[in-house]
């Protein structure tokens, strides 16, 4: 096994085994090949996560804020030291290219643990004054946080979340995803190596009935979720049941618009980091592409090409541009996806089949033209590189026709009429949008979605709300006056 960790689970500050869990093979997508075998975590796990993350989490709190944040800043500093080493373990975990980890998953990690950092020592209370009389408030920490990670960004995801909660005065019980298991206890290595008191970031694995019995424990604040609908709306009713709060970080199904003054090979870039990076695998991708006619043929013609020129191959190969999906069953689910697009009508203009021959994972980047509204692929999310192109005529017409989904997580435009491009972004119902980009998300900017794409926001300050609550202190100046 070439990946195997000290233990399947990282509590109280150390690796910690209980081989009476059931078996999670983690397999590598890039050959099919089991690198790892980890176990789901026992109700003993569970239970020692729980104790030590309340017990951790009351000192914790009581530090200064300062003193969180250099913990923190040095973490992001081992990561970034460590960047080839963690990069590596990602694309063995996903199957994206090294290409892409090196500069997309523990950078990203560390950039949220520096800004997390930097943020908690201004997070600070008001006075609100009430002539002889005032209100101060505080901003406290919720106290034990749980995060369910998905299996697309192991390690960014598990900072995302870790980062604000700790920052806070929180403490961190992460589930990663039972299919990328591994980078998540790397994390937690490095901050207790730069000082984090243990208990406070505890790494479980499990699969769903693991991730319930953490999200339903009364000793439970927050929960934190990314991953599909189906899962949020479960995890969302089961935190209601105990008034918890909750972020939801869920799918889309976005909308990419392309008008005809619109630069065509950004254009084409923002669509191809729109539906292939991380081969497809991203919640955000702008899926159903919508290019005004004047331009369709050009834009598909140079489409295309560039999506024929992609390099495909071994992930860990660093020339290589695209690897395997992240399993067989995704694989399948995909390749369904392919077919129906084809049986609906939909003109394959490059791409559906597999990849390039080997054991792994591996699809072609695909592109769908004449897609209409109602087909398959233009409604239900695939999270695979299959890219659906619909023309439209004018601006009203494709607003409405962008917003016709129950997801909402983002949108993009292209154009280089930058009053039109603002006022169509107005319009669309999105939480996270681009004007002449598409799917950069740096830790300063919020993220999430509306409608059926979640609640909540993760990074930037806007974080502060959701992993901290607010208290207020009446302060009477003068004697009381009763009525009796």
């Amino acid at each position: 096994m070439r990946a195997q960790p000290a233990a399947s689970h990282f509590v109280d500050g150390a690796y910690l085994e209980d081989t009476a869990g059931a078996p999670i093979d983690v397999v590598y997508p890039a050959t099919g090949e089991v690198i790892a075998r980890l176990h789901e975590a026992t109700p003993a796990v569970i239970e020692r996560a729980l104790a030590s993350a309340r017990d951790a989490q009351r000192e914790w709190a009581a530090r200064m804020p300062v003193e969180r944040a250099r913990i923190l800043r040095r973490a992001s500093d081992i990561m970034r030291e460590r960047n080839r080493a963690l990069s590596e373990l990602e694309t063995l975990d996903t199957g994206k290219p090294l290409q892409e980890t090196l500069v997309a998953d523990a950078t990203s990690g560390a950039d949220a643990l520096e800004y997390f950092a930097g943020l908690a020592p201004t997070v600070t209370g008001e006075t609100i004054p009430l002539g002889r009389d005032f209100v101060y408030t505080i901003r406290e920490p919720l106290g034990v946080c749980v995060g369910i990670g998905a299996w697309n960004y192991p390690t960014q995801i598990a900072c995302w979340k870790g980062a604000p909660a700790l920052a806070l005065g929180n403490a961190m019980i992460f589930k990663p995803s039972e299919v990328t298991p591994l980078s998540a206890l790397k994390v937690a290595e490095i901050l207790i190596e730069a000082g984090l008191p243990a208990g406070l970031f505890n790494v479980v694995q499990g699969r769903g009935a693991v991730g319930g019995a953490l999200i339903s424990d009364p000793r439970v604040a927050k929960v934190s979720l990314t991953g599909s609908v189906e899962t949020g709306k479960k995890v969302y009713a089961t935190a209601a049941a105990g008034m918890r709060h909750v972020t939801m970080e869920l799918g889309g199904k976005s909308p990419l618009i392309v008008f005809d003054d619109a630069d065509i090979e950004d254009a084409v870039g923002g669509a191809i980091l729109g539906n292939f990076y991380s081969s497809g695998q991203v919640c955000s991708n702008g899926t159903r592409v919508f290019v005004q006619k004047g331009i369709k043929e050009r834009f598909l013609a140079r489409l295309k090409e560039r999506t024929q020129a992609v390099r495909m191959g071994d992930p860990l190969d660093e020339t290589i541009q695209m690897g395997p999906l992240v399993s067989e069953a995704q694989l399948e689910k995909v390749l369904h996806y392919v077919e129906t697009g084809r049986k609906e009508g939909a003109r394959l203009v490059t791409g559906g089949g597999r990849g390039t021959g080997n054991a792994g994972f591996y699809l072609e980047p695909t592109v769908f033209a004449d897609v209409t509204d109602d087909m398959t692929i233009a409604r239900e999310e695939i999270f695979g590189p299959v890219m659906a192109v619909l023309d439209f005529e004018g601006e009203e017409e494709v607003v409405t026709r962008a917003n016709e989904t129950e997801f909402g997580l983002s949108a993009g435009v292209f154009t280089r009429d930058l009053t039109r491009a603002h006022r169509v972004i107005s319009r669309l119902e999105a939480g996270s949008c681009w004007i002449n980009a598409y799917n950069l998300a740096p830790v300063e900017a919020p993220f999430g979605g509306v409608k059926l794409s979640g609640v909540g926001r993760e990074n930037s300050k806007a974080a502060i709300e959701h992993y901290s609550q607010v208290k207020s202190v009446y302060v009477g100046m003068g004697p009381v006056e009763a009525p009796y």
